[in-house]
């Protein structure tokens, strides 16, 4: 457990320019990232031993000298810059991770193109229990997002495929040494999205089979895919409503697999799927959970993304559902009939991997 949240770690002045801080910070993200896509970040790292004017910056990438000064002020007081002799700008420490860390390119193009405008209408989301935002990416008056990802237009489906997969694939490596400890024949791969866990697993094994079950047009998107790697021998799919009473594996599946797949629902609708999964397997079954819980997180950072992630889910996504504590997870577990039987921190440096099983009652 992080330890900053069970302290009010600040003085009264400090917690004062906090505050005053907050009530900036969507103008600070956008002028942070138009320094960024505008090429000024880039200039000043180029030029970051001598340092640079802005007036010159301006020049160099011939844009209007008002707003490139304008900008370059305001990232002198975000942290991205600081000055030498003659008034000459240099990167930070923090402008030189902006420019140039992938898990800050993804996040801020998430929270850009994904999640911006939709948080406008975070306030009716919390009040409806329904993802008000949607709108602002061409679904207005839908129920969730996930039938509409492989519609979204650009760049919202760049962003939020690049989101989901820069998490999930860094836990990966790790994730298939664990799972395949068991020797899995065939697995399902339940929220398989476009199909990656699945083609990874039968390039870490040859004997695997999968089962991919996901909505009809997740599943017909990564159906593409693995025709395309000529894997269709090995990776089928089940097109369904994970939610529906039709809920069913074929027999002889051994191994059930979620990633980053029950955040995407409400702990009432966890318990659900559970308990479909459930009914679904017998006790020799192995059921693994890859997600990303706030109370595990090495430092504020990661914690603080995976809020910002939680706002996604209310005025974007499907308006019930969050990043949740783990303690959360392992109520729904238990109430779902099921138990966890190992417990690892830290696979892929943010997520936990649980292992369940059918609890004997």
């Amino acid at each position: 457990m992080l330890e900053e949240y069970y302290t009010d770690r600040l003085t009264a002045h400090q917690a004062k320019v906090e505050a005053q801080k907050l009530t900036f910070y969507p103008m600070m993200f956008q002028a942070a990232r138009v320094l960024k896509k505008s090429g000024i970040l880039n200039e000043v790292y180029r030029k970051k031993r001598p340092g640079i004017k802005a007036v010159d910056v301006a020049d160099s990438l011939n844009l209007p000298c008002y707003g490139v000064n304008t900008l370059m002020e305001v990232g002198l007081t975000v942290g991205l810059f600081y000055l030498k002799k003659d008034d000459r700008y240099t990167l930070t420490k923090m402008g030189y991770f902006l420019l140039m860390d992938e898990a800050t390119k993804v996040n801020l193009n998430f929270t850009h193109d994904v999640c911006y405008k939709a948080l406008f209408h975070l306030e009716e989301s919390i009040l409806t229990e329904r993802p008000a935002g949607l709108k602002e990416i061409g679904f207005e008056g839908k129920a969730t997002i996930y039938p509409w990802l492989s519609q979204l237009e650009e760049p919202v489906k760049t962003s939020w495929f690049e989101f989901d997969h820069y998490y999930s694939d860094k836990a990966y490596p790790e994730a298939l040494e664990l799972v395949f400890k068991d020797k899995p024949l065939h697995m399902a791969d339940i929220g398989g999205n476009t199909g990656k866990w699945s083609v990874a697993c039968c390039n870490f094994d040859p004997d695997v089979r999968m089962t991919i079950v996901d909505l009809p047009g997740q599943w017909e998107k990564a159906q593409q895919n693995i025709r395309e790697l000529n894997l269709l021998d090995r990776i089928n799919g089940i097109a369904l409503d994970v939610l529906s009473s039709d809920f069913d594996f074929p027999d002889d599946v051994d191994t059930v697999w979620m990633s980053q797949f029950l955040d995407c629902f409400s702990e009432e609708q966890i318990v659900n799927i559970l308990s479909n999964i459930r009914s679904s397997i017998d006790n020799n079954t192995s059921i693994y959970i890859l997600e990303l819980f706030w109370d595990r997180q090495k430092d504020m950072a990661a914690a603080y993304c995976l809020h910002g992630t939680s706002l996604y889910f209310t005025a974007v996504a499907n308006g019930n559902s969050k990043m949740y504590h783990s303690r959360d997870m392992y109520q729904a577990i238990e109430a779902a009939g099921l138990e966890v039987v190992s417990d690892q921190d830290e696979v892929g440096s943010f997520h936990t991997l649980l292992k369940c099983r059918k609890r004997n009652f």
